[in-house]
């Protein structure tokens, strides 16, 4: 078996937008970036967390998948996409 890459020593935090209230919606990953869980924390909160599990910040916009036309490509998307559009 090959020797994986994920290294659970690297966090990846990536802010999707702040809502009109000041609460910061992100994603959150260990390891691969792509593998995220979203959160939603007041600022304060949201940069306490950064600084305790010493992220990297990632660009807003992630990578768009490779084939757009592949079989799995309905399933490149996250909460904040389906909640704020429309899916065929």
């Amino acid at each position: 078996m090959a020797e994986s890459a994920f290294d659970i020593t690297r966090k990846f935090v990536r802010v999707m937008r702040t809502l009109p209230n000041g609460m910061i919606e992100f994603e959150f990953a260990i390891g691969d970036p792509d593998v995220a869980a979203e959160l939603v924390m007041p600022k304060a909160a949201f940069e306490e967390f950064c600084a305790s599990n010493r992220v990297e910040m990632l660009t807003t916009e992630k990578a768009a998948p490779i084939d757009a036309n592949a079989s799995d490509a309905d399933f490149h998307w996250n909460l904040h996409q389906a909640t704020h559009q429309r899916f065929r």
